[in-house]
């Protein structure tokens, strides 16, 4: 979907629209902050008295569409603290914001339209009223803390969807409306992947049988692409103590993410927020010859971190986060290679499953260096380095500033799902920072101790996420080769089941993962809840089936195959699963 220039200026300027109509029906209001997103636009609000529901927002838009043509242009008054203060004195959200920009010695400005005045640093439309009236409304009703602290008042905000035309919002309406079918957390639950427990906690996902079949599958698939490129895995504890993370730096830049335990003893142990210091410890176990290097170490493990409840969605957001981690330690000279290797990895994954990937090279932020860890010479010879890499793949490349990690600058992958929404999947990482802090070298050719760089990779980011996007990006029809249930068997009544048992026990012997349907149910109710569980393939078994030694084949995808052969539908399935079509 295209993304004029200006559009961002346009939802910013119906953010101070939405605002304006807002404060007709409710003059209590105190409205705070409206910015443009990425599909339109939101202000909240704090209503001290009657708040308004789904319900209001028709009247609310109604009102917006109203006004909009009477507003002719953003008239910028430029005012100073005292006045500011003045104009805003019941309002004590404008009044810190007022605060906070006179304390930057920032420039105080107001924007007018209409009969309404906001505090603002600009970027509005030049012509609201020319704005199309049809492209733009009102979404829903959601709460909001105060800039997103939990410790501060809840407010409540009004989403809006702006887009450049009516055509543009109706196929976005659209493609939400595809998204609502696809939903993972719908569908985990309708194909028995996974569950939530009260008893357990928000954001602890339960993988069943069928689901754990899944996740197997994709890190098996992952592994033995990363074993080609010469990995060994390794294997690390859940927990360490405070000084582990207080030397690699995540603990003074995360410690209240963290789950702390006090032992009996009085330490300070933290379930383990991510694995790069564990990995860096088994390389640092002995001094490495140059030859001896690269080192690369993965595992596959989980990371807790004590993420806040509004902010969990689902397998998309989660405490407990399966990582597909690896860790790469090698020289300067290597970086090149080593990251190409992985990129290959990156292409050939999700290639496998037709997510088309973009590119973002995430830097820092020069004019905040003190969020990051090392010195400015370092972040720009990191950042160097994959610019390079990027350039000698020539391909489209976003950048992304401020966007790095903490400790050094990385390549984000975005994939785009089937209904057109992108995902930021895998990541490349280049560390000059942990190497320096925990003094990891090797020895080179002139027998002197060189610093060596440290390269993070995870190709699915997490499993949990990974399986939320296959989810959506499938509707839930997964492949052949990752399906729980590959085949299903459907005898036609009692009769058949004899001869249905012989098929289910040939196929399992062949390695698929074949069930049979063994309920009283009519044949037509057995294939349509065969369909509703996404099974790629139906073995349908009758009179004529036994007679002819053969069976009924239908595929999710192709509809009826017809008969076939036991051997013959066999060997179609395995040769489709090497294939992983």
């Amino acid at each position: 979907m295209s993304k004029p220039e200006n559009i961002d200026k346009v939802r910013h300027s119906l953010a101070h629209l939405l605002a304006s109509a807002t404060l007709e029906y409710f003059p209590d209001a105190l409205p705070t902050l409206g910015p443009a997103i990425d599909n339109g636009f939101y202000y909240d609000f704090d209503f001290p008295t009657e708040k308004p529901t789904d319900a209001d927002l028709a009247k609310i838009e109604a009102k917006m569409k109203a006004i909009l043509p009477s507003w002719q242009e953003f008239e910028k008054l430029d005012t100073n603290q005292k006045e500011a203060e003045e104009m805003f004195k019941g309002n004590p959200y404008k009044l810190e914001l007022i605060k906070e920009i006179a304390e930057r010695g920032e420039t105080l400005s107001l924007y007018k339209s209409g009969d309404f005045v906001d505090l603002c640093r600009g970027g509005h439309t030049e012509k609201p009223r020319d704005v199309d009236a049809s492209s733009f409304k009102l979404s829903h009703v959601a709460g909001a803390y105060w800039r997103g602290d939990e410790k501060n008042k809840m407010l409540t905000r009004i989403y809006g969807l702006a887009f450049s035309s009516a055509k543009e919002l109706s196929e976005y309406e659209k493609m939400l409306e595809e998204a609502k079918k696809r939903d993972h957390k719908k569908l985990g639950v309708e194909l028995d992947l996974f569950v939530f427990s009260d008893l357990v906690g928000s954001g602890l996902p339960l993988w069943t049988p069928r689901g754990t079949i899944v996740r197997n599958l994709l890190d098996d698939f992952v592994w033995s692409l990363r074993k080609e490129k010469g990995y060994e895995q390794v294997d690390i504890p859940h927990l360490a103590k405070k000084e582990l993370y207080l030397t690699s730096g995540h603990w003074d830049k995360y410690q209240d993410d963290l789950f702390q335990i006090k032992t009996r003893e009085g330490h300070i142990f933290a379930l383990k927020p991510m694995n790069c210091p564990h990995h860096a410890q088994i390389y640092s176990r002995k001094l490495w010859s140059y030859r001896e290097i690269p080192q690369r170490y993965a595992s596959t493990t989980k990371v807790y971190r004590d993420e806040q409840s509004g902010e969990l969605a689902g397998l998309s957001r989660v405490r407990a986060i399966t990582q597909d981690d690896a860790h790469v330690f090698c020289r300067t000279s290597q970086v090149k290679d080593e990251v190409l290797k992985i990129w290959d990895i990156v292409s050939k994954f999700y290639g496998t499953f037709n997510i088309p990937v973009s590119v973002r090279l995430s830097l820092s932020d020069p004019e905040h260096q003190e969020k990051y860890l090392g010195d400015k010479a370092v972040w720009k010879e990191a950042e160097k380095v994959l610019r390079e890499i990027v350039k000698s793949k020539e391909i489209p490349t976003s950048e992304g500033l401020g966007e790095a990690a903490f400790y050094g600058p990385k390549l984000d992958f975005i994939g785009k799902d089937a209904i057109g929404r992108e995902h930021q999947v895998a990541t490349i990482q280049l560390d000059m920072n942990q190497p320096e802090r925990f003094d990891l070298t090797c020895v080179n050719e002139k027998g002197e101790r060189e610093r060596i760089v440290m390269i993070h990779a995870a190709i699915m980011g997490s499993i949990e996420r990974f399986v939320s996007v296959m989810l959506e990006h499938t509707a839930g029809a997964f492949p052949l080769w990752l399906s729980p249930v590959q085949v299903k068997i459907l005898p036609i009544g009692e009769k058949h089941f004899e001869y249905a048992g012989r098929v289910l026990e040939t196929l399992r012997e062949k390695g698929l993962r074949a069930e049979m349907d063994e309920s009283g149910e009519s044949l037509g109710k057995k294939i349509r809840e065969a369909k509703v569980s996404k099974v790629p393939y139906i073995f349908v078994v009758g009179d004529k089936e036994i007679d002819g030694k053969v069976v009924s084949v239908e595929s999710r995808d192709k509809g009826s195959l017809g008969q076939m052969e036991l051997e013959e539908a066999t060997e179609k399935l395995l040769e489709e699963i090497k294939r992983k079509n």
